[in-house]
């Protein structure tokens, strides 16, 4: 049994946030956890709590068999491109450069390993 969870509009870049969520991938959810909660990415924050937001999900999805996070791994970890705000920042001699605040979406699944 599977369930999945997802954290839309994160405002850091996408290639920051791959960096925290390549580290989770494929592992235990208590090593996962382990592993986000003790990293000094900012990131990790919104990782964990994708992570935890998933484990919950299959607690309520299954509520007759009682799962423990120890039988249950990550099973995919990816992060999408969001949306782009362009902003605009006075350079000199008249001119202006463009400023692209990015964003993700974080997808965690989380599997048992029966």
């Amino acid at each position: 049994m599977e369930a999945k969870a997802t954290h839309k509009y994160i405002g850091t870049s996408p290639r920051k946030m791959r960096l925290v969520v390549d580290l989770i991938r494929g592992k235990s959810v208590d090593q996962a956890i382990e592993i986000l909660h003790f990293s000094p990415k900012h990131s990790s924050k919104d990782a964990e709590k994708v992570l935890r937001s998933a484990v919950s999900n299959l607690m309520n999805k299954d509520e007759n068999n009682k799962h423990e996070v120890m039988d249950l791994f990550v099973k995919e970890a990816f992060v999408n491109v969001g949306p782009t705000l362009k902003r605009i920042s006075p350079a000199p001699m008249g001119r202006a450069y463009r400023i692209r605040k990015r964003s993700n979406h974080v997808t965690v699944v989380v599997a048992t390993k029966k």
